[in-house]
């Protein structure tokens, strides 16, 4: 059988730090090997007053604005993990701890290359189970105006995605891929996170945005891009905005088979999109890729 029908986790800790975006706080991070049928599971080594443990998982999500937060029963949250949780699905990495000693995940440069990066030095193990996908079989659909998100079948994982801001830096971007790890490092993986300059100075005067900075993200003022290197790719916005949408699927515990679109949509109608697809059980299916056991699951 083929390696990507087996799980996969770590083959030694991967070991890394910065700040986080909105807090600005310096974490430290170690994401460990864990066994089989685990997930990914964050542990705040802060906290030894009660529960440090928050899997990730769609019901974990309490907040979606400006970045995907999970949270335990006991209250102990983590937040900004959408760029760690891409770069661990499209490289095949199903089971994993995620150590920190801080409230939110660094923000590093503002894409997932880093973690990429990061996880390919760690090197990955097979292990001995098999990999299970959650396969679409009905379309499910969140639309709040303007705004949609959907998941519709595919015998493949494929990501569409299109924007539209009134400020000429950006305009109208669409992008359309068949996603799979090669796809991701080459067409997504290195894209930044981006915002306007009046927001991040409003976001600062209410307490958040404190570690962002043209170090981590593009900044756009009215229909200029400051950042004196400029962008990585003429339609990075988008390919940003489907990075962070496969980081928030990725929530649900199991790579898909299927068409994600959305439509100026963000973390808050990805995590919507998720809690349809939990509450539709009949528009989905748990399957392995290997034919003689796909019984089995």
């Amino acid at each position: 059988m083929r390696a990507q029908e087996f799980q996969h986790t770590l083959q030694g800790p991967a070991i890394f730090a910065g700040v986080g975006v909105h807090t600005g706080a310096y974490t430290r991070v170690a994401v460990r090997p864990a066994p089989t049928n685990s997930g990914i599971v964050f542990v705040r080594t802060d906290l030894t007053d009660r529960d440090n443990r928050v899997p990730a998982t769609g019901e974990a999500v309490t907040k979606t604005q400006l970045g995907t937060v999970i949270e335990n029963a006991a209250g102990v949250s983590v937040s900004t993990i959408e760029h760690l949780m891409a770069a661990l699905v499209m490289l095949g990495v199903d089971n994993a701890i995620v150590e920190l000693d801080g409230p939110e995940m660094p923000i590093m440069d503002g894409s997932s290359l880093p973690f990429v990066q990061i996880l390919d030095r760690a090197g990955r193990r097979q292990q001995d189970a098999l990999r299970t996908y959650i396969e679409i079989l009905e379309p499910i659909e969140f639309i709040d105006g303007d705004k949609r998100a959907s998941l519709t079948p595919s015998d493949q994982f494929e990501v569409a995605f299109e924007i539209r801001f009134p400020s000429a830096a950006i305009g109208r971007q669409a992008v359309d891929l068949v996603m799979d790890e090669q796809a991701f490092r080459d067409e997504l993986a290195d894209c930044r996170t981006f915002g306007f300059l009046h927001e991040v100075e409003y976001l600062r005067s209410i307490g958040l945005a404190r570690g962002g900075s043209m170090e981590n993200a593009v900044v756009i003022e009215g229909d200029r891009i400051l950042n004196p290197e400029g962008l990585r790719r003429p339609d990075e916005f988008v390919r940003h905005k489907a990075l962070d949408a496969i980081g928030d699927l990725y929530v649900l515990g199991a790579p898909i088979l299927g068409r994600f679109e959305g439509v100026l949509a963000g973390h808050g109608l990805n995590n919507q999109l998720v809690r349809a697809l939990l509450a539709a059980p009949q528009s989905w299916r748990y399957r392995t890729l290997a034919p003689e056991l796909a019984q089995a699951v």
